[in-house]
């Protein structure tokens, strides 16, 4: 999942939601250098990906992405599902995917402090960039695949991926709705989260 799902999944403590949101930065035992919920939102970061690349569901949607994407078919596929999530946004929460998004950068933003030089330089661009809302359209979901492909190691195949997922968009979408509430379920029972 990206970062809408792992902040979503986090349920309303903000320390959770953060240290969730950061939890791609923080390294091996690095999370115990922050306070018990931090540490919670880290290690559930790990859980929701570990869950999530293991899951029948989620393989049969990266399937259709191996022979382009490889080893990053599973990037791709959590920034679909988050798009599959903003879209569906009503099903799964009564506040406002804005409302949502507006609270979460408060919020990263009062807790800056927290966080490596690096994580401080991301925030900003995040938020400028608005990539959370740019989950809602396929124009949003180039766009951040474009800004992946700049920023990261993920291989620069934006067409083929909305190609890919245009052709196949209600099969990711049923397998998303499948996948998701059985996530909501795990996190509830194992990190006791309520929606």
């Amino acid at each position: 999942m990206n970062f809408l799902a792992h902040i979503y999944l986090s349920g309303n403590n903000d320390l959770i939601k953060i240290g969730n949101f950061v939890g791609d930065w923080i390294k091996g035992n690095e999370f115990k250098k922050y306070g018990p919920d931090i540490q919670k939102g880290i290690l559930m970061h790990r859980f929701i990906d570990y869950y999530t690349d293991n899951h029948p569901v989620v393989k049969k949607s990266k399937s259709r992405l191996n022979d382009k994407y490889h080893k990053y078919s599973g990037i791709i596929i959590d920034i679909f599902y988050d798009h599959f999530l903003a879209i569906n946004w009503k099903i799964y929460s009564p506040v406002s995917l804005n409302d949502f998004i507006s609270d979460l950068r408060e919020s990263l933003l009062a807790n800056m402090h927290h966080f490596s030089p690096e994580i401080q330089e991301f925030i900003p661009r995040f938020m400028k960039f608005g990539w959370m809302e740019s989950y809602v359209t396929l124009e949003g979901i180039e766009l951040v695949l474009q800004g992946m492909s700049r920023h990261t190691s993920l291989p620069d195949k934006t067409v083929d991926a909305i190609n890919i997922l245009q052709e196949h968009y209600k099969g990711f979408e049923s397998e998303f709705l499948d996948y998701f509430p059985q996530l909501i379920k795990r996190i509830e029972e194992d990190y006791q989260i309520v929606f």
